[in-house]
């Protein structure tokens, strides 16, 4: 179980090794909808709802153009799916504002598994603006009427063995029942080889991204757009993500999905 529980231009395929491969550009999900001057994703970083801790990691974490690439507004009901340390949840918190509000998941599994996953969710919890559910991993318990469900750096987990093999097509439905028409799903995680099977989620902590377009597709979402401001061409995508010559500069894929309107 992963202990931090996050590239193509639409319809291009990635293929072959990391090292041959020019990332794509950066492309955005047209927005669901458009505020008088949109966000200011600055302030959402700077709110104190965030930590110190949170914004020393903004840099490597990309966490400006992230919620840039959501399309996240003032007003917006926001699954943080998976939520680990809390760092998303916060950020979302402060980009959702007082008339939003964020469902943090936190799977039951990973609060047995790890105290301070539990401490986590109880702190998230205390904000204002932000409910926190605690369900087992192959049911997530989101309330309806989503704008958007985001994950970063844990969509891999719902592949671990101790899980279920159905665990990633019952949380990807869940998913699409807890979006409105229209709601986006976007998932950030760590690049495997391509082709690479299932068990380098347990292995390296990784995943094939066609692996994930094709399960979400599955549920009924449509693929919209990718960013590639997560690619590290000097990632092999060879070693386990908290090996030490890599970790915190792994490479990564950013998709956004789309439920039908």
């Amino acid at each position: 179980m992963r202990r931090s529980v996050l590239l193509a231009v639409a319809g291009l395929l990635l293929a072959g090794s990391a090292a041959a491969q020019t990332p794509p550009p950066l492309t955005f999900p047209e927005p669901v909808q458009t505020l008088p001057g949109g966000t200011d994703y600055a302030a959402v970083l700077a709110s104190s709802v965030r930590t110190d801790e949170d914004r020393a990691r903004d840099a490597a974490r990309m966490t400006e153009q992230t919620l840039r690439f959501t399309g996240v507004q003032p007003g917006w009901k926001v699954g943080d799916m998976i939520m680990g340390g809390g760092y998303f949840t916060r950020a979302f918190s402060a980009a959702a504002g007082p008339a939003g509000k964020v469902t943090a998941w936190q799977p039951a599994e990973f609060i047995a598994f790890q105290a301070s996953y539990g401490e986590a969710a109880d702190a998230a919890d205390r904000l204002p603006n932000v409910d926190v559910i605690r369900s087992p991993i192959a049911a997530p318990d989101f309330p309806a009427g989503l704008d958007l469900v985001f994950t970063a750096q844990n969509y891999h987990d719902l592949h671990l063995r101790p899980f279920a093999a159905d665990t990633a097509t019952k949380v990807n439905a869940a998913v699409f029942e807890a979006l409105r028409p229209g709601g986006w799903y976007v998932i950030i995680d760590h690049h495997a080889v391509d082709g690479s099977d299932l068990s380098v989620a347990d292995s390296l902590h990784r995943i094939d991204r066609a692996t994930v377009v094709r399960e979400v597709e599955a549920a009924g979402f449509e693929y919209r757009s990718e960013a590639a401001v997560l690619w590290n061409d000097e990632d092999p995508r060879t070693a386990n993500v908290f090996d030490e010559s890599i970790r915190g500069r792994t490479s990564q894929f950013m998709i956004a999905f789309q439920k039908p309107e």
